[in-house]
């Protein structure tokens, strides 16, 4: 499979600690992936589906306490315990090594490791980088097989260096209590232990393409942002590309993957959806920026998803995709779950393996509960998709979930400013997270669970990336897409609709587009957003774009309690931005 000796000698190390009876090199052959697949169906780790309705479709179940990512449990091991900072969860790199390696000690013994070689980003592109996950789940290969680029493409990118994240994954006995997920940013290594859960041990998802990436993008010049990145194409055949940051919950995959609203169709207008999760940025040899999405699939949240609220996210999974923790409708041997339409089946069994008809009060499925589907599936993917140099970004978008504070759209007045927005992103809970609702939680760009380094580091290295970029930089904008009336109802439309803030967002970019300046930045002047159909007033668009000082005054306060946090490693530049707002809103 590969002569690398770098490769050979970590993967002979970590074989001589896991003890598995035997060791089987992925080469990402539709041949190699079948045979996994009979074999996973044979212990019923993969339930086979309909293939005439969902071909080369399968079924997943994690055990009961093992659904969703563990951020308790999860650990940055940095040699300097400053360096993982206040948002992190910190373990020393000797001792995480010694605890798991414990842990890992013939952790293997009478199964399989499995060697898979994969690319984040694309082979020969300046974006790609290898990585190398060890695992003893079946699930775990196939997933990673639709999640990146497996095989011998990643040999062929690694050549012979040792530039590639090493990643041990053992599924163990899934204890709740020694379960650990461990980033070693310096050693480019994670350790995932007792989890069979997607985003536990996918790990080329969150774990490599977010929090060592994140330290690596810091340490050579370039970024790996939680975004999506969409394209919108005019008329004319010219496409725009965004990058968009929102916190879970506030529409990320529905905006990534939008439909235009008929006044737009008809016109010629289409949406292209790069990715809907992860982007990794760079500098391109033109000076501007530029961005890819180092994934090859989508690990969807499955529960809201229909052919209202996402078609093209349903389309994605109709074929060759893996379902965790659904309704298993045995009356057709096909899938269901919440809010995918109003009849749930008859005849089918929960996400627990238990059989269920819908009738009992009790969720079919798993409120976390996944779909992993191949980004070729997607009925809107970018004929960009594949480029290995990425797409020119024209602006960058925060956003989060406000009832009154954040107006609809606004602007930043520089880059500067614009990290600044990013770091001060909040949403406030609602009612189905546990606890209090309406109480506001920061999340600086939907990075907080996954910056691999310092939260105050990071806001630096936004700052120097825009220095680099000078009068190039994307143009920084803010949305809120959940203004509440005062009897708790959306004002916005929200979906298909949120294209006629993108196109201002655009004209923005390009130096038209009406708007004001106000005390937090640029807001769209009255008409500058094109309503024509929709079902909202003039009036209410402008209560929707107004700011209200006091409202901010409070928030501002908030932000300087929350950057208080971050100590001395804050860059002074955002304590200067906190006191130009304050400033405004007094």
């Amino acid at each position: 499979m590969t002569t690398n000796k770098h490769v050979l000698t970590w993967v002979s190390e970590m074989e001589a600690m896991v003890k598995p009876d035997k060791v089987v090199w992925i080469d990402g052959s539709e041949a190699q992936l079948e045979e996994l697949r009979r074999e996973a169906m044979s212990t019923g780790e993969l339930e086979k589906l309909n293939e005439e309705k969902l071909p080369g479709c399968y079924l997943h179940r994690s055990v009961p306490n093992d659904v969703a990512r563990v951020e308790g449990r999860t650990f940055i091991c940095s040699r300097d315990k400053g360096d993982a900072g206040p948002t992190n969860n910190w373990m020393a790199p000797a001792e995480a090594y010694e605890k798991l390696g414990k842990l890992f000690d013939g952790a293997m013994k009478g199964r399989t490791m499995y060697v898979i070689p994969y690319i984040m980003g694309h082979k020969g592109s300046p974006f790609g980088k290898a990585g190398v996950e060890l695992t003893d789940s079946i699930y775990v290969v196939v997933s990673m097989a639709i999640m990146t680029r497996v095989g011998q493409q990643a040999w062929d990118h690694l050549g012979g260096s040792n530039d590639f994240v090493r990643g041990l994954h053992g599924k163990k006995d899934l204890s709740e209590e020694d379960r650990y997920i461990c980033h070693f940013p310096e050693d480019n290594t994670i350790w995932s232990i007792n989890s069979g859960y997607g985003g536990n041990v996918l790990l080329g998802k969150k774990c490599f393409a977010l929090r060592i990436a994140s330290y690596q993008g810091k340490t050579e010049g370039w970024m790996a942002e939680h975004m999506l990145i969409l394209g919108i194409e005019n008329p004319k055949g010219e496409t725009k590309y965004i990058c968009a940051a929102f916190p879970s919950a506030c529409g990320k995959t529905n905006l990534a993957m939008l439909i235009p609203p008929e006044i737009y169709q008809k016109q010629g207008y289409k949406v292209w959806c790069v990715g809907d999760d992860i982007a990794w940025l760079r500098i391109g040899e033109d000076g501007r920026l530029w961005a890819v999405n180092p994934e090859a699939g989508f690990f969807g949240v499955a529960p809201g998803t229909n052919d209202k609220s996402n078609p093209n996210a349903l389309a994605s999974t109709k074929k060759n995709s893996i379902f965790t923790n659904v309704v298993h409708n045995l009356d057709d041997n096909t899938v269901w779950w919440e809010g995918m339409d109003k009849t749930p089946p008859k005849h089918a069994v929960n996400w627990l393996g238990q059989p269920w008809d819908g009738t009992d009060g009790t969720k079919g499925a798993h409120p976390n509960s996944r779909f992993t589907a191949p980004a070729k599936n997607c009925p809107c993917v970018s004929p960009e998709f594949d480029n290995p140099k990425g797409v020119p970004i024209s602006a960058i978008i925060f956003g989060g979930r406000r009832a009154k504070t954040a107006p609809l759209v606004y602007q930043s007045r520089d880059w500067k400013h614009g990290v600044f927005v990013g770091s001060a992103m909040a949403s406030e809970t609602t009612a189905a997270a546990a606890g209090a609702v309406g109480v506001v939680r920061r999340d600086p760009m939907a990075m907080l669970p996954f910056c691999g380094y310092h939260m105050g580091d990071y806001f630096g290295h936004w700052l120097e990336m825009g220095e680099k970029l000078g009068g190039k930089a994307p143009k920084i904008f803010n949305v809120n897409w959940f203004r509440l009336d005062d009897d708790g109802n959306f004002i916005w439309p929200g979906f298909g609709d949120n294209m006629r803030v993108l196109m201002w967002v655009l004209d923005r970019c390009e130096g038209k587009g009406g708007a004001v300046e106000t005390a937090i930045g640029y807001v769209p002047t009255p008409g500058a957003i094109d309503i024509t159909d929709l079902d909202i007033t003039g009036e209410a668009l402008a209560d929707i774009l107004s700011v209200d000082k006091g409202l901010w005054a409070a928030d501002a306060a908030s932000i300087r309690e929350f950057y208080q946090g971050f100590g001395d490693r804050l860059p002074q530049e955002m304590w200067h931005q906190l006191e130009i707002l304050e400033a405004n809103v007094k």
